[in-house]
This record gives structure tokens, sequence and C-alpha cells, in this order.
């Protein structure tokens, strides 16, 4: 009689977990945050609502480990240094443009937002996973620059990378404007021209 080879419950637990973040991501787009349910989750990814909540507490809570997944290999390389701050800092915003401006990105973003606003846990995770990594990549990057000598020696690079960041933030957040190429394209020339070094 043949042995038969136990179930890799790690390989089984990992599908799951997939198919839940697929779900939820799919979900939120379809019907947003407030109609997104646990119930609605399991259903679509095919496991039960338990499985769901022995791993989360909450729906907001599986929305931000789906959308977070892979946020570590998508800064794991930092920003281009070309050595032309303003040309890599606009390459990497326009293609941030692009993102933000993909309804499949617009919808668990915008509601994460909801929910980390009346959810200081969410909110402290989503800083601590998406929004710290991708300053600290800027901040990096404007670090190498001033030691390059494109950014004045006094520049503190931190503030510096949310003066870059803040204003896309805002405009995407708030609806206050378009995303398009030449908005990043001015935001980067106006925010260097207070960085660079003076004479």
């Amino acid at each position: 009689m043949a042995n038969k080879a136990a179930p890799d419950s790690t390989r089984r637990s990992e599908r799951s977990r997939r198919a839940i973040f697929e779900a939820a991501l799919a979900l939120v787009g379809e019907v947003g945050y407030e109609k997104l349910t646990i119930e609605g989750i399991a259903s679509r990814a095919g496991v039960g609502k338990q499985t769901i909540y022995r791993w989360w507490p909450s729906k907001a809570a599986v929305l931000l480990d789906a959308f977070t997944a892979d946020a570590d290999e998508d800064y794991a390389a930092g920003l281009p240094d070309t050595g032309d701050l303003a040309a890599d800092l606009k390459f990497v915003l326009r293609a941030t443009a692009d993102e933000f401006n993909d309804p499949a990105f617009q919808a668990p973003y915008r509601a994460l937002a909801v929910a980390g606003a009346n959810d200081e846990e969410v909110s402290r995770t989503f800083v601590a996973r998406l929004l710290e990594p991708g300053i600290r990549v800027y901040a990096e990057r404007l670090r190498a620059a001033q030691e390059a000598g494109e950014v004045a020696e006094g520049v503190d690079v931190r503030i510096a990378a949310e003066m870059v960041l803040s204003p896309f933030s805002q405009r995407w957040l708030m609806r206050t404007g378009e995303l398009t190429y030449d908005f990043v394209d001015t935001l980067v020339d106006q925010a260097l021209r207070g960085l660079r070094p003076r004479g």
C-alpha cells in the first residue's frame, strides 16, 4: 500500500491567504468599503468566514494586509539614481500618478484612508508598512543628491521628501485636481527650486 504524503497545511494556508487577498481587493472595487463584509470576502475566496477571523479581526485588517502584501518588494530597489535628480523624481512620480489613477489601486487605498481615519491601529500599520517606506526611499535619493551637490547642505531630506509627496497625496485624496504628468513635473521643479544650493 503506497504511503500518502500528509497534506501540506502551510501551502494550503498560503493558497487560502492569497485567495482572501484577491477577493478583498476585487470586492472593495466592486461594492465599496461600506458594503465590504467578511462574509462576502469568504464567499468570493471559497473559504469559511471562521478562517478569516482566525487570521484577522476585521475587514480593514484583511484589506490592509492584502494591499500591502508586496510593499517590501516595491521599495526594495529604492529610487533610480541616474545623476539627474529632477529626471529621476519625475520618472517615479509619473509612474506613481499612473498607479493612483488606476481604479484597481484607488478603491483599496481610499478605503484604507477612510478606515485609518476611524481606527488608530489601522492608520499606524498603514503608515508603517506603506507611507514610511515610501518617504524613506525618497529621502535616501535626496540624501544621495545632497552628497552630489544637487541639494543644499542644510536641507533636512526627510522633510524635503514630504514636501514632494504631500501635495501629490493631498491632491489625490481630496480630489482637488487631476494627477497629470504636467502637475508632477511642476511639483518636482518647484520643490527642487527651494532645495538646490544657492548660487
